[in-house]
C-alpha cells in the first residue's frame, strides 16, 4: 500500500497493513474499522471537550455533563474531520513540505491523544471546582472532583456510539455508491450525489416518519394515562366556586390530572381567614379539562358558563391563566393572587395538551398560542359585556410556555395596554414574539438580562424578588412586567447559540451566573440544552424556580388599591407556612 498522505490517512495505511498480515475476516476488518480515528478529528474532539466542561448557567450532575461533554466531543470529532479534509485538498497537497516525514507523522499521531487526554483531566478537575462555585451562588449542593471521574468515562462512550453510528451510515452511503456505479454506468461525482440524497431521505423519513410520529404517539399515550390520574391529596371540590364541584357544568373526572390539582388546591374561605386575620370569601377556580368537551371552541363554552354560573364577573378581579402543556397551573402563583384579593378573585385556566411544556414547546408552540388567543378573547369578550364602572379588574398571568401561550392574544404591547388591565409574565421562553421584540429594542446601554424598554414606561423586566420591590417611579396602569432568571435556561435558550454569541454573554453577568461562563460555538448550545432539562430543579430565585417572586410580581403589577410592601411580606409569610399544600410545584 502506499505511503499515507495525510493525517487522517495513516490510521487506515496502519490497520490495511496489519489486516494483510494476518488476513482478518472482512466483517471482523469492517467493524475494526469503526473504531480508527482520525488525527485532526482526535484534536478537534479534545478541544471542544474542554470547552464543554466549562461553566453553563445551572449546576449539573456527572452524568449529565458526560452526556454534553460526549456529544460535544463527537461534534468537534467531526469538525476536525472536515477541516482536514479541506486543508488536504486546499493547502497542503499544494506544499512542497507535504507529506511530512514518517517520523514526524508517527510523533503527532501518538502525542495528539496524549495531550487531548492530560487537557480533558485537567478540565475535569477544574470543571469539579466551577460546578461548586455555581452551586454556592444557589445555595445548592456541590459535586466532588472525584465524581467527575465519571463524566470522563461517560464522555468517552457517548462519544464513541456516536462516531460509530455516524461511520456506519458513511458506509452505507459508500454501500450505496458502489452497487449504483456497477448497475448503472455513472460518474463518480454523480454517484456519490445520489448516495448522499438516499442516504439524507432514508434518514429524514425515519427520524419524521418513524422516530419522530412514533415518539410523539408515545408521548401522547404515556401523558394521556397520566392525564387520568388524580395526584394524593386532590378531592372533588364540595363548594359550588370550583369546577367540578357542586352545580358545576364540568364533570370533575373530565379535568386532568392538573385540572383537578387545580381546582383542588388553595386555602378555603376559612383557612385564609385564620390565615390572615382577615374576612375571606372563597375564591373561584374555572377549568376545563381537554376531555371537558371535543373542541377547543366548547371547552371555551364551558368556561363561560362556569364563569357566570359562579358569579365571576361580581369579584374584584378576573385572572386569565393561559397554561403550560399539561394544563398546569403554578400552586404558588395562584395561592398568592387569592390571599392578596382575600378571596374576592376568579382565577381561570384551561388545558389543550396531554403533553408537557417540554415536548409542546418543540412540537406543538403554535398549537399553544391559538390555545391562549382563545382563552383570552372569549373571556374578554364576556367581561366587556359587564357595566364598564362595576366590571372588574382583567388580569392575565403565565408562566414558561403559559407566556408563549399568552402572547398568542396580543399583537403588541399597545394591544396588551388596551385590552387588560395588566399582564405578569414569569419565565418566558425565548422565542416568545413579543419578548424578543422588546428585548431587541431595548434602550441603549441597558443588558439583555435586564433590559430597559422606553424607560420603563410601557412594560418592565426584574429578575430577582428584590428587582421586583425596586419598581418604582411612574409606571402608569396598566403594567407589564416580565420576571426572568439571569440563569434560567427556558429564558435564553435557542438554536441561535449555535454560532452566535448572545449580548447576555458578552455583558456583565447576572447576579447567579458564573463570570466565567464563556460563549463556544455548538458547545454552549448543548450546554445550555442540558441545562432545560433541570430547569426548575434548583433552589428558589433560580434557573426556572420563580418561588414566591410571583407574589411581588402581582403586587406590582396587580395589587389592590392601598397595598403596600408591608402587606406583601404578611402574604408571603401565609405562602411559606402553606408550601406544600397544592403539592409539587412542577
Amino acid at each position: 500500500m502506499p505511503r499515507p498522505h495525510s493525517f487522517e490517512e495513516l490510521p487506515a495505511y496502519v490497520l490495511a497493513t496489519a489486516t494483510h498480515t494476518v488476513r482478518k475476516h472482512p466483517a471482523v476488518v469492517w467493524a475494526w474499522g469503526l473504531l480508527r480515528l482520525d488525527v485532526t478529528g482526535i484534536a478537534f474532539a479534545a478541544l471542544f471537550f474542554c470547552w464543554s466542561l466549562t461553566p453553563s448557567l445551572l449546576p449539573r450532575g456527572w452524568l449529565f455533563q458526560g452526556i454534553v461533554s460526549g456529544i460535544t466531543a463527537a461534534i468537534g470529532y467531526g469538525v476536525g474531520v472536515a477541516v482536514g479534509w479541506v486543508m488536504l485538498r486546499t493547502v497542503l497537497r499544494q506544499q512542497p513540505w507535504w507529506p511530512l516525514p514518517a517520523r514526524v507523522e508517527r510523533a503527532i499521531v501518538v502525542a495528539v491523544p496524549i495531550v487531548g487526554f492530560v487537557a480533558g483531566a485537567v478540565m475535569l478537575y477544574a470543571s469539579a471546582e466551577w460546578q461548586r462555585q455555581l452551586a454556592a451562588l444557589m445555595n445548592a449542593e456541590g459535586l466532588t472532583s472525584t465524581g467527575f471521574i465519571r463524566t470522563g468515562i461517560i464522555s468517552v462512550v457517548v462519544a464513541g456510539v456516536l462516531i460509530g453510528l455516524w461511520r456506519v451510515i458513511r458506509d452505507f452511503r459508500r454501500f450505496l455508491v458502489r452497487n449504483l456505479l456497477r448497475l448503472i454506468r455513472l460518474p463518480q461525482w454523480v454517484a456519490n450525489l445520489v448516495g448522499f440524497v438516499l442516504v439524507i431521505v432514508v434518514l429524514v423519513t425515519l427520524v419524521q416518519g418513524v422516530l419522530l410520529r412514533g415518539t410523539m404517539s408515545i408521548a401522547n399515550s404515556v401523558f394521556s394515562t397520566q392525564n387520568g390520574n388524580t395526584r394524593d391529596g386532590a378531592e372533588q371540590p364540595t363548594v359550588p366556586e370550583r369546577s367540578g364541584g357542586p352545580g358545576s357544568v364540568v364533570d370533575w373526572d373530565t379535568l386532568g390530572f392538573e385540572g383537578r390539582n387545580f381546582v383542588s388546591g388553595g386555602l378555603d374561605a376559612d383557612e385564609m381567614r385564620r390565615a390572615t386575620g382577615r374576612e375571606s370569601k372563597e375564591a373561584i377556580r374555572v377549568y376545563a379539562g381537554l376531555e371537558s368537551a371535543e373542541t377547543s371552541d366548547e371547552r371555551m363554552d364551558l368556561l363561560i358558563q362556569e364563569l357566570d354560573r359562579t358569579d365571576a364577573f361580581s369579584r374584584r378581579a378576573v385572572v386569565v391563566i393561559p397554561t403550560t402543556g399539561t394544563g398546569w397551573v403554578n400552586p404558588t402563583a395562584a395561592r398568592a393572587v387569592e390571599l392578596m384579593y382575600e378571596g374576592d378573585v376568579a382565577l381561570v385556566a384551561s388545558q389543550y395538551s396531554y403533553l408537557p411544556s417540554w415536548i409542546s414547546f418543540l412540537a406543538d408552540r403554535e398549537k399553544a398560542a391559538a390555545a391562549g388567543k382563545n382563552l383570552i378573547d372569549r373571556v374578554h369578550a364576556r367581561w366587556e359585556q359587564e357595566p364598564a364602572p362595576t366590571r372588574p379588574k382583567l388580569y392575565v398571568y403565565g408562566e414558561s410556555l403559559g407566556t408563549q401561550a399568552g402572547e398568542g392574544a396580543f399583537a403588541d404591547i399597545a394591544d396588551i395596554r388596551s385590552t387588560v388591565d395588566g399582564v405578569l409574565w414569569v419565565g418566558p421562553p425565548n422565542s416568545n414574539r413579543i419578548w424578543s421584540t422588546y428585548v431587541d429594542r431595548r434602550d441603549p446601554g441597558t443588558p439583555e438580562v435586564e433590559p430597559v424598554y422606553a424607560g420603563g414606561l410601557l412594560m418592565r423586566f426584574a429578575d430577582s424578588t428584590r428587582d421586583v420591590e425596586a419598581l418604582s417611579g411612574e409606571w402608569p396602569f396598566p403594567r407589564v412586567l416580565y420576571i426572568q432568571h439571569p440563569s434560567d435556561p427556558i429564558v435564553w435558550w435557542t438554536p441561535d447559540l449555535l454560532f452566535q454569541r448572545p449580548d447576555w454573554l458578552a455583558e456583565p453577568p447576572g447576579y447567579d451566573r458564573l463570570p466565567s461562563m464563556r460563549w463556544f460555538p455548538f458547545v454552549t448550545f448543548w450546554q445550555v440544552s442540558a441545562d432545560l432539562t433541570n430547569a426548575a430543579g434548583v433552589p428558589d430565585g433560580h434557573g426556572h424556580n420563580y418561588g414566591t417572586t410571583v407574589l411581588d410580581g402581582f403586587a406590582a403589577v396587580a395589587a389592590p388599591e392601598g397595598w403596600t410592601q408591608a402587606d406583601t411580606e404578611r402574604i408571603r409569610a401565609v405562602m411559606v407556612e402553606y408550601a406544600d399544600a397544592d403539592g409539587p410545584e412542577k
